[in-house]
């Protein structure tokens, strides 16, 4: 069984802030391709309302599986990157208190998934992405690198989300 962590409301709120901010830099691929489509901009929002309000609702959980939806529905790489960056934002306030690299995951993903997206849309530049990546470091309020030094890091692992996730975590943890 893993080791449990600790998650404070404070904790969430900040790790779900700097998710949202870190989606909306990707938010606008999603949008070029699926105008008419608000779902990933309604799980952002969802999220700010989390955020003042530190309630986890199933309205959020619904806006989570939403933007899920528009991923699978919207039919370009970098769109749907994008808008799975939406939906793990809005399901971050609902991480485990549990010591697994899964957790870590979740924790991360806002900010792999919108590195990748902007990776896609520019014809798998990895040097967007690490821009990506180097912006979501420097916004990250040191509770998220607090937060992932209590969980396993990641391992490299071989495909390109892997060595995304690998970098964000091990920049974090420092």
């Amino acid at each position: 069984m893993a080791n449990k962590v600790t998650i404070s409301d404070e904790d969430r709120r900040l790790l779900t802030l700097w998710s949202a901010d870190c989606v909306e830099h990707a938010l606008p691929l999603f949008e070029a391709k699926a105008p008419s489509d608000t779902r990933p901009r309604e799980a952002i929002e969802g999220i700010r309302t989390f955020v003042r309000e530190g309630k986890r609702t199933g309205q959020l959980r619904s806006l989570a599986w939403a933007a899920q939806t528009a991923a699978r529905e919207v039919g370009d790489p970098a769109a749907t990157a994008a808008a799975r960056a939406a939906c793990y934002a809005a399901a971050t306030p609902y991480i485990h208190p549990l010591a697994t690299p899964h957790q870590s995951k979740h924790a991360l993903a806002p900010a792999v998934y919108a590195a990748r997206a902007h990776e896609l849309a520019a014809g798998d530049d990895t040097g967007v992405g690490d821009d990506e990546l180097r912006w979501a470091i420097e916004h990250a309020p040191p509770a998220v690198g607090e937060l992932l030094r209590r969980m396993p890091p990641r391992a490299p692992g071989r495909s390109r989300l892997d060595t995304l996730y690998h970098q964000l975590d091990e920049a974090l943890r420092r």
